[in-house]
């Protein structure tokens, strides 16, 4: 039975690329749902696929956070998961579904969760801003600041897999060097920077179009945005990424794993070992370059 994939907002489950790709579970606020049902729901996906991977933002509210320790802890359950990821909303989205395309693989729930790790370092995630006045979560200069009140000045950000920021005519962002799929989820702007100037440096091979997450504005620090996310869309790539990387087993809950940290208890392997590996993952990972 394939793992299932849980998340805390229905504006992270996107659109299946195939009719194989299973959707993902929601866990409620607890505004919206009571404890008691939110331990039946967990109750019903476990008994139905084994375990449960949620995975949520970093920026969820702390009573929300504190629901999902707290049915984990009153079902004493060790096949649950919790993810917490600091990334953008968009790219959250992205990397939910590619964890939804690997659960239905021959991969143990504890590769499907620590595969979470691996794959974000291949989701180039960013964003067209209008300004960087209010943003917090990339390294932005005294200068940028100042450029930012400059009536028509626009931005280009990357928050992932390393910070980067440009005004927009003056330079351009570092992109993948594999090939890629662009998901982009539009805000109050309007611009053609992405279709005309960045997909062709990019050498996107396919574009999608997706709403924009409700905490996009908040993450951006602006409304007057267009978030998107460039990823590894083939389901065979990923199985081959993945699959590539040296298994190991938990010391603590048994499971297989791979990289240097369960994702269902959270213990760590040696460290030493664990940073040589991951080290050598990340830099010869196995996806298929450009002209491939």
């Amino acid at each position: 039975m394939p793992t299932a994939i849980a998340v805390t907002s229905a504006d992270l489950v996107l659109p299946a690329m195939d009719q194989h790709t299973p959707t993902a579970a929601l866990l409620a606020a607890p505004q919206d749902q009571p404890l008691d049902a939110a331990l039946a729901d967990m109750t019903v996906l476990l008994e139905q696929h084994g375990s449960v991977i949620a995975i949520y933002p970093s920026t969820i509210g702390l009573a929300h956070e504190r629901r999902l320790h707290t049915v984990r802890s009153v079902l004493e359950s060790n096949r649950i998961a919790l993810l917490k990821l600091d990334l953008p909303p968009l790219a959250i989205g992205v990397l939910v579904r590619q964890l939804r395309q690997l659960s239905i693989c021959d991969f143990g729930a504890g590769i499907v969760a620590s595969a979470a790790r691996l794959l974000s370092h291949y989701i180039y995630a960013g964003a067209q801003l209008n300004s960087v006045a209010r943003l917090d979560r990339v390294p932005v200069s005294l200068k940028s600041h100042a450029k930012s009140w400059v009536p028509g000045s626009q931005f280009g950000v990357l928050a992932n897999p390393r910070p980067e920021l440009i005004r927009i005519g003056t330079g351009q962002l570092s992109g993948p060097d594999f090939a890629t799929r662009l998901v982009v989820a539009k805000g109050q702007l309007q611009s053609e920077w992405i279709s005309e100037t960045l997909i062709p440096q990019w050498r996107t091979q396919s574009l999608e179009e997706n709403d924009l997450p409700a905490d996009s504005p908040g993450w951006w620090g602006t409304g007057k945005l267009i978030e998107f996310a460039a990823f590894l869309p083939d389901i065979s790539i990923l199985y081959q990424l993945v699959s590539s990387v040296r298994r190991e087993v938990c010391t603590w809950c048994g499971i297989d794993i791979i990289g240097d940290r369960c994702g269902f208890c959270s213990a760590l392997l040696a460290a030493a070992e664990g940073q040589g590996r991951d080290s050598r993952v990340l830099n010869h990972g196995t996806v298929a370059h450009r002209g491939s």
